[in-house]
Protein backbone atom coordinates (compact mmCIF):
# COMPACT_ATOMS: atom_id res chain seq x y z
CA UNK A 1 0.00 0.00 0.00
CA UNK A 2 3.09 2.47 0.65
CA UNK A 3 4.32 1.89 -3.17
CA UNK A 4 0.90 2.70 -3.97
CA UNK A 5 0.19 5.76 -2.14
CA UNK A 6 4.17 6.48 -3.22
CA UNK A 7 3.23 5.86 -7.02
CA UNK A 8 0.27 7.97 -6.91
CA UNK A 9 2.29 11.11 -4.94
CA UNK A 10 4.43 10.63 -8.34
CA UNK A 11 1.91 11.67 -10.22
CA UNK A 12 0.28 14.22 -8.16
CA UNK A 13 3.38 16.40 -10.30
CA UNK A 14 0.89 16.16 -13.39
CA UNK A 15 -2.05 18.09 -11.70
CA UNK A 16 -2.06 20.79 -14.55
CA UNK A 17 -5.62 19.38 -16.02
CA UNK A 18 -7.92 16.99 -13.27
CA UNK A 19 -7.80 13.19 -14.21
CA UNK A 20 -8.75 10.28 -12.25
CA UNK A 21 -5.99 7.30 -10.90
CA UNK A 22 -7.90 3.58 -10.66
CA UNK A 23 -5.50 1.09 -8.88
CA UNK A 24 -6.34 -1.93 -6.81
CA UNK A 25 -9.88 -1.16 -6.63
CA UNK A 26 -9.04 2.64 -5.17
CA UNK A 27 -9.85 5.82 -6.98
CA UNK A 28 -7.79 9.08 -6.76
CA UNK A 29 -7.84 13.02 -8.10
CA UNK A 30 -5.43 14.31 -9.23
CA UNK A 31 -5.73 18.01 -9.95
CA UNK A 32 -8.73 20.47 -9.45
CA UNK A 33 -12.38 19.75 -11.32
CA UNK A 34 -14.00 16.94 -12.64
CA UNK A 35 -11.47 14.61 -14.15
CA UNK A 36 -11.17 15.04 -17.80
CA UNK A 37 -10.18 11.44 -18.62
CA UNK A 38 -8.97 8.08 -16.28
CA UNK A 39 -6.26 6.54 -16.25
CA UNK A 40 -6.49 2.69 -14.58
CA UNK A 41 -3.28 0.93 -13.72
CA UNK A 42 -3.53 -3.00 -13.59
CA UNK A 43 -0.11 -3.33 -11.55
CA UNK A 44 1.67 -0.25 -9.89
CA UNK A 45 4.90 0.65 -11.74
CA UNK A 46 7.93 0.84 -9.66
CA UNK A 47 9.10 4.50 -8.91
CA UNK A 48 12.47 3.65 -9.85
CA UNK A 49 11.39 3.21 -13.75
CA UNK A 50 9.45 6.15 -13.36
CA UNK A 51 12.55 8.36 -11.94
CA UNK A 52 14.98 6.41 -14.27
CA UNK A 53 12.37 7.47 -17.55
CA UNK A 54 8.69 8.88 -17.17
CA UNK A 55 8.49 8.20 -20.81
CA UNK A 56 9.51 5.08 -20.80
CA UNK A 57 8.19 3.21 -17.70
CA UNK A 58 4.33 4.74 -18.98
CA UNK A 59 4.62 3.68 -22.89
CA UNK A 60 6.27 0.21 -22.09
CA UNK A 61 2.93 0.08 -19.47
CA UNK A 62 1.07 0.91 -22.15
CA UNK A 63 2.03 -1.00 -24.35
CA UNK A 64 2.27 -3.90 -21.71
CA UNK A 65 -1.38 -2.90 -21.01
CA UNK A 66 -0.70 -2.76 -17.23
CA UNK A 67 -1.74 0.60 -18.31
CA UNK A 68 -5.07 1.95 -19.64
CA UNK A 69 -6.61 4.94 -20.63
CA UNK A 70 -10.67 5.09 -20.38
CA UNK A 71 -11.89 8.03 -22.96
CA UNK A 72 -10.22 9.47 -25.77
CA UNK A 73 -6.34 8.44 -26.07
CA UNK A 74 -5.38 11.81 -27.82
CA UNK A 75 -7.26 13.57 -25.30
CA UNK A 76 -5.56 12.06 -22.37
CA UNK A 77 -2.40 12.47 -24.07
CA UNK A 78 -2.85 16.35 -24.93
CA UNK A 79 -3.79 17.12 -21.18
CA UNK A 80 -1.15 14.74 -20.03
CA UNK A 81 2.27 15.94 -22.41
CA UNK A 82 1.96 19.03 -22.24
CA UNK A 83 3.96 18.93 -18.66
CA UNK A 84 6.38 16.88 -19.75
CA UNK A 85 8.65 19.14 -18.16
CA UNK A 86 7.94 17.39 -15.18
CA UNK A 87 9.14 13.92 -16.84
CA UNK A 88 12.29 12.70 -14.86
CA UNK A 89 15.23 11.28 -17.65
CA UNK A 90 18.05 9.98 -16.01
CA UNK A 91 20.32 10.56 -18.95
CA UNK A 92 23.48 9.46 -17.23
CA UNK A 93 21.75 5.68 -16.70
CA UNK A 94 19.92 5.83 -20.21
CA UNK A 95 23.46 7.26 -21.49
CA UNK A 96 23.96 4.42 -24.85
CA UNK A 97 19.99 4.93 -25.43
CA UNK A 98 20.19 8.79 -25.74
CA UNK A 99 23.42 9.25 -27.33
CA UNK A 100 24.14 6.61 -30.03
CA UNK A 101 26.49 6.96 -32.73
CA UNK A 102 26.00 9.12 -35.56
CA UNK A 103 28.34 6.61 -37.90
CA UNK A 104 26.84 6.07 -41.42
CA UNK A 105 26.77 2.42 -40.44
CA UNK A 106 25.10 2.75 -37.09
CA UNK A 107 22.52 5.61 -38.78
CA UNK A 108 21.60 3.22 -41.77
CA UNK A 109 20.50 0.92 -39.17
CA UNK A 110 18.50 2.96 -37.14
CA UNK A 111 16.81 4.86 -40.35
CA UNK A 112 15.71 1.12 -41.76
CA UNK A 113 14.24 -0.04 -38.46
CA UNK A 114 11.73 2.47 -38.99
CA UNK A 115 11.40 3.18 -42.30
CA UNK A 116 11.93 -0.69 -43.70
CA UNK A 117 8.74 -1.88 -41.31
CA UNK A 118 7.22 -2.78 -44.59
CA UNK A 119 5.36 -0.53 -47.32
CA UNK A 120 2.47 -2.37 -46.86
CA UNK A 121 1.88 -1.46 -42.89
CA UNK A 122 2.78 2.45 -44.36
CA UNK A 123 0.12 1.95 -47.06
CA UNK A 124 -2.42 1.15 -44.49
CA UNK A 125 -2.67 4.69 -42.77
CA UNK A 126 -1.01 7.31 -44.75
CA UNK A 127 -2.60 8.75 -47.91
CA UNK A 128 -2.40 8.00 -51.69
CA UNK A 129 0.92 10.36 -52.04
CA UNK A 130 2.63 8.18 -49.14
CA UNK A 131 3.80 10.94 -47.57
CA UNK A 132 5.38 10.86 -44.13
CA UNK A 133 5.50 14.01 -43.38
CA UNK A 134 3.11 17.35 -42.66
CA UNK A 135 0.52 18.26 -44.53
CA UNK A 136 -0.52 21.64 -45.15
CA UNK A 137 -4.39 22.13 -44.53
CA UNK A 138 -5.40 25.06 -46.59
CA UNK A 139 -9.09 25.13 -46.20
CA UNK A 140 -10.92 23.66 -43.12
CA UNK A 141 -12.54 20.59 -44.95
CA UNK A 142 -8.96 19.41 -46.65
CA UNK A 143 -8.59 15.79 -46.82
CA UNK A 144 -5.43 14.06 -45.53
CA UNK A 145 -4.78 13.50 -49.10
CA UNK A 146 -5.74 17.29 -50.28
CA UNK A 147 -3.24 18.50 -47.26
CA UNK A 148 -0.23 17.11 -48.64
CA UNK A 149 -0.92 17.81 -52.32
CA UNK A 150 -1.06 20.98 -50.80
CA UNK A 151 2.52 20.56 -49.24
CA UNK A 152 4.23 19.50 -51.44
CA UNK A 153 2.88 22.47 -54.18
CA UNK A 154 3.86 24.96 -51.65
CA UNK A 155 6.98 23.64 -51.46
CA UNK A 156 7.63 23.51 -54.97
CA UNK A 157 6.49 27.02 -55.23
CA UNK A 158 8.80 28.57 -52.06
CA UNK A 159 11.45 26.58 -54.53
CA UNK A 160 10.62 29.05 -57.25
CA UNK A 161 11.45 25.78 -59.98
CA UNK A 162 11.53 26.64 -63.73
CA UNK A 163 11.60 24.09 -66.33
CA UNK A 164 15.51 22.23 -66.82
CA UNK A 165 16.25 22.49 -63.60
CA UNK A 166 18.29 20.25 -61.36
CA UNK A 167 16.51 19.33 -58.10
CA UNK A 168 17.99 17.59 -55.07
CA UNK A 169 15.67 15.86 -52.49
CA UNK A 170 17.60 14.68 -49.46
CA UNK A 171 15.58 12.13 -47.96
CA UNK A 172 13.21 11.74 -50.87
CA UNK A 173 10.75 9.26 -49.26
CA UNK A 174 9.02 7.35 -51.24
CA UNK A 175 9.16 9.97 -53.86
CA UNK A 176 6.01 12.00 -54.59
CA UNK A 177 7.69 15.46 -54.09
CA UNK A 178 10.38 14.63 -56.57
CA UNK A 179 7.14 13.15 -59.08
CA UNK A 180 5.07 16.00 -58.93
CA UNK A 181 8.25 18.51 -59.55
CA UNK A 182 9.09 16.75 -62.83
CA UNK A 183 5.43 16.46 -63.88
CA UNK A 184 4.49 19.84 -63.29
CA UNK A 185 8.06 21.83 -63.55
CA UNK A 186 10.16 19.46 -65.85
CA UNK A 187 12.75 19.54 -64.12
CA UNK A 188 15.92 17.13 -63.80
CA UNK A 189 15.79 15.46 -60.09
CA UNK A 190 17.77 13.05 -58.04
CA UNK A 191 16.48 11.42 -54.73
CA UNK A 192 18.30 10.20 -51.73
CA UNK A 193 17.06 7.78 -48.92
CA UNK A 194 18.62 5.28 -46.64
CA UNK A 195 15.66 3.34 -46.92
CA UNK A 196 15.36 -0.11 -49.11
CA UNK A 197 11.71 -0.20 -49.36
CA UNK A 198 11.54 3.76 -50.44
CA UNK A 199 13.91 3.25 -52.33
CA UNK A 200 12.09 0.07 -54.56
CA UNK A 201 8.64 1.89 -54.12
CA UNK A 202 10.00 4.99 -55.55
CA UNK A 203 11.70 3.32 -58.48
CA UNK A 204 8.67 1.69 -58.80
CA UNK A 205 6.88 4.49 -59.08
CA UNK A 206 9.06 6.35 -61.43
CA UNK A 207 8.93 3.60 -63.92
CA UNK A 208 4.70 3.78 -63.82
CA UNK A 209 4.67 7.59 -64.50
CA UNK A 210 7.22 6.60 -67.28
CA UNK A 211 9.70 9.46 -65.70
CA UNK A 212 12.79 7.60 -67.13
CA UNK A 213 14.59 10.29 -68.08
CA UNK A 214 13.86 13.16 -65.22
CA UNK A 215 14.10 11.24 -62.07
CA UNK A 216 16.67 8.90 -60.41
CA UNK A 217 16.97 7.58 -56.72
CA UNK A 218 19.89 6.42 -55.12
CA UNK A 219 20.68 4.57 -51.76
CA UNK A 220 22.76 6.74 -50.45
CA UNK A 221 24.25 8.71 -47.41
CA UNK A 222 23.73 12.54 -47.34
CA UNK A 223 27.80 12.40 -46.59
CA UNK A 224 28.65 11.19 -49.40
CA UNK A 225 26.98 13.53 -51.70
CA UNK A 226 29.97 15.54 -52.27
CA UNK A 227 31.44 12.71 -54.29
CA UNK A 228 28.79 12.91 -56.60
CA UNK A 229 30.69 15.31 -58.44
CA UNK A 230 27.13 17.18 -59.43
CA UNK A 231 25.79 20.67 -58.63
CA UNK A 232 21.98 21.25 -58.28
CA UNK A 233 20.28 24.19 -59.02
CA UNK A 234 17.71 23.26 -56.06
CA UNK A 235 17.93 21.55 -52.64
CA UNK A 236 14.92 20.30 -50.71
CA UNK A 237 15.18 17.88 -47.20
CA UNK A 238 11.52 17.37 -45.90
CA UNK A 239 11.67 15.59 -42.31
CA UNK A 240 14.76 13.93 -42.45
CA UNK A 241 17.53 16.34 -40.05
CA UNK A 242 16.01 15.33 -37.47
CA UNK A 243 17.63 11.77 -38.25
CA UNK A 244 21.40 13.11 -38.20
CA UNK A 245 22.08 14.45 -34.54
CA UNK A 246 22.77 17.20 -32.66
CA UNK A 247 26.96 16.94 -33.73
CA UNK A 248 26.18 16.73 -37.24
CA UNK A 249 24.01 19.57 -38.12
CA UNK A 250 26.89 21.62 -39.44
CA UNK A 251 27.91 18.93 -41.40
CA UNK A 252 24.65 18.30 -42.77
CA UNK A 253 24.62 21.95 -43.81
CA UNK A 254 28.18 21.97 -45.06
CA UNK A 255 26.94 19.03 -47.67
CA UNK A 256 24.10 20.82 -49.04
CA UNK A 257 26.20 23.72 -49.76
CA UNK A 258 28.88 21.98 -51.45
CA UNK A 259 26.12 20.48 -54.19
CA UNK A 260 24.15 23.40 -54.29
CA UNK A 261 25.21 25.96 -57.04
CA UNK A 262 25.75 29.94 -56.12
CA UNK A 263 22.36 31.43 -55.93
CA UNK A 264 20.79 28.33 -55.72
CA UNK A 265 17.73 27.90 -53.39
CA UNK A 266 17.27 25.75 -50.41
CA UNK A 267 14.30 24.73 -47.90
CA UNK A 268 14.54 22.58 -44.70
CA UNK A 269 11.23 21.47 -43.64
CA UNK A 270 11.85 19.87 -40.13
CA UNK A 271 10.40 19.33 -36.46
CA UNK A 272 11.95 21.65 -34.28
CA UNK A 273 11.90 23.00 -30.33
CA UNK A 274 12.29 26.15 -28.84
CA UNK A 275 15.47 25.26 -27.55
CA UNK A 276 18.08 22.20 -27.27
CA UNK A 277 17.14 19.23 -25.94
CA UNK A 278 18.51 15.08 -26.07
CA UNK A 279 14.88 13.85 -26.87
CA UNK A 280 12.05 12.00 -25.24
CA UNK A 281 13.61 8.61 -24.41
CA UNK A 282 10.46 6.26 -25.30
CA UNK A 283 10.38 7.54 -28.78
CA UNK A 284 14.29 7.27 -28.80
CA UNK A 285 14.12 3.15 -27.70
CA UNK A 286 10.64 2.41 -29.78
CA UNK A 287 9.87 4.91 -32.72
CA UNK A 288 13.24 6.92 -34.01
CA UNK A 289 16.40 5.00 -32.91
CA UNK A 290 18.72 8.06 -32.73
CA UNK A 291 16.27 10.91 -33.47
CA UNK A 292 16.76 14.11 -32.14
CA UNK A 293 14.91 17.42 -32.95
CA UNK A 294 17.40 20.57 -33.68
CA UNK A 295 16.11 24.02 -32.20
CA UNK A 296 15.55 26.65 -34.79
CA UNK A 297 18.21 28.88 -33.56
CA UNK A 298 21.22 25.83 -34.05
CA UNK A 299 19.70 25.19 -37.66
CA UNK A 300 19.95 29.25 -38.26
CA UNK A 301 23.60 29.29 -36.50
CA UNK A 302 24.53 26.24 -39.09
CA UNK A 303 22.95 27.75 -42.14
CA UNK A 304 24.77 31.15 -41.74
CA UNK A 305 28.23 29.48 -41.55
CA UNK A 306 27.90 28.13 -45.20
CA UNK A 307 26.79 31.75 -46.36
CA UNK A 308 22.42 30.65 -46.55
CA UNK A 309 20.88 33.55 -46.97
CA UNK A 310 17.07 33.37 -45.22
CA UNK A 311 13.98 34.64 -46.92
CA UNK A 312 11.34 33.28 -44.97
CA UNK A 313 10.87 31.01 -41.93
CA UNK A 314 6.97 29.43 -41.74
CA UNK A 315 6.01 27.45 -38.43
CA UNK A 316 3.50 25.26 -39.53
CA UNK A 317 3.09 23.26 -35.87
CA UNK A 318 -0.67 23.06 -35.95
CA UNK A 319 -0.84 21.17 -39.24
CA UNK A 320 1.06 18.52 -37.62
CA UNK A 321 -1.12 18.30 -35.06
CA UNK A 322 -4.21 17.69 -37.97
CA UNK A 323 -1.69 15.53 -40.12
CA UNK A 324 -0.96 13.44 -37.17
CA UNK A 325 -4.29 12.80 -35.78
CA UNK A 326 -5.62 11.86 -39.58
CA UNK A 327 -3.14 9.33 -39.55
CA UNK A 328 -4.10 8.20 -36.05
CA UNK A 329 -7.71 8.24 -37.38
CA UNK A 330 -6.28 5.94 -40.58
CA UNK A 331 -4.22 3.61 -38.20
CA UNK A 332 -7.54 3.05 -35.74
CA UNK A 333 -9.81 2.09 -38.93
CA UNK A 334 -7.13 -0.32 -40.22
CA UNK A 335 -6.12 -1.84 -36.69
CA UNK A 336 -7.26 -5.34 -37.69
CA UNK A 337 -5.38 -5.30 -40.78
CA UNK A 338 -2.21 -4.05 -38.40
CA UNK A 339 -2.85 -6.86 -36.15
CA UNK A 340 -2.29 -9.86 -38.80
CA UNK A 341 1.42 -7.84 -39.49
CA UNK A 342 2.18 -7.82 -35.83
CA UNK A 343 1.75 -8.37 -32.08
CA UNK A 344 -0.18 -6.41 -29.60
CA UNK A 345 2.54 -4.65 -28.31
CA UNK A 346 3.30 -3.05 -31.51
CA UNK A 347 -0.15 -2.22 -31.73
CA UNK A 348 -0.97 -0.49 -29.48
CA UNK A 349 2.61 1.20 -29.32
CA UNK A 350 2.30 2.78 -32.95
CA UNK A 351 -1.13 4.08 -31.50
CA UNK A 352 0.51 5.78 -28.30
CA UNK A 353 2.73 6.98 -30.99
CA UNK A 354 0.60 9.13 -33.13
CA UNK A 355 -1.40 10.46 -30.61
CA UNK A 356 1.03 11.45 -28.40
CA UNK A 357 3.02 13.20 -31.20
CA UNK A 358 -0.40 14.78 -32.18
CA UNK A 359 -0.83 16.01 -28.51
CA UNK A 360 3.57 17.08 -28.18
CA UNK A 361 2.65 19.70 -31.32
CA UNK A 362 -0.76 20.96 -30.13
CA UNK A 363 1.10 21.85 -26.33
CA UNK A 364 4.24 23.39 -28.36
CA UNK A 365 6.33 21.08 -26.81
CA UNK A 366 7.86 20.60 -30.74
CA UNK A 367 7.44 22.61 -33.66
CA UNK A 368 7.74 22.31 -37.79
CA UNK A 369 9.41 24.93 -39.49
CA UNK A 370 10.53 25.83 -42.90
CA UNK A 371 13.21 27.67 -43.47
CA UNK A 372 13.87 29.20 -47.16
CA UNK A 373 17.38 29.90 -47.88
CA UNK A 374 19.66 31.03 -50.69
CA UNK A 375 23.06 30.48 -51.40
CA UNK A 376 24.50 33.94 -51.43
CA UNK A 377 23.02 36.67 -52.97
CA UNK A 378 20.29 35.88 -55.25
CA UNK A 379 18.54 39.04 -56.29
CA UNK A 380 16.65 37.87 -59.07
CA UNK A 381 14.24 36.37 -57.50
CA UNK A 382 10.71 38.44 -56.50
CA UNK A 383 10.74 40.86 -53.45
CA UNK A 384 7.80 39.59 -52.34
CA UNK A 385 6.21 35.90 -51.24
CA UNK A 386 5.56 34.30 -54.40
CA UNK A 387 4.27 31.56 -53.49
Amino acid sequence: MLQQEAFVSFLRKFDAHPFMVKMNGNEYRIGDGEPTFIVKFNKAIPLKDLATSTSIALGEAYMDGALEIQGDLYNALDHFLGQMGNFSTDETALKKLIHTSVSKKNQKKEVSSHYDIGNDFYKLWLDETMSYSCGYFKNAGDTLYQAQVNKVDYILKKLYLKEGMTLLDIGCGWGYLLIEAAKKYKIHGTGITLSREQYAEFQRRIEKEGLEDYLTVELMDYRDLPQLGRQFDRVVSVGMVEHVGRKNYQLFNDCVNQVLKDEGVYLLHFISALKEHSGDAWIKKYIFPGGVVPSLREMVYTMAEDNFHILDVENLRLHYNKTLLCWQKNYREHIDAVRKMFDERFVRMWDLYLAACAATFHNGIIDLHQILVTKGINNELPVTRWY
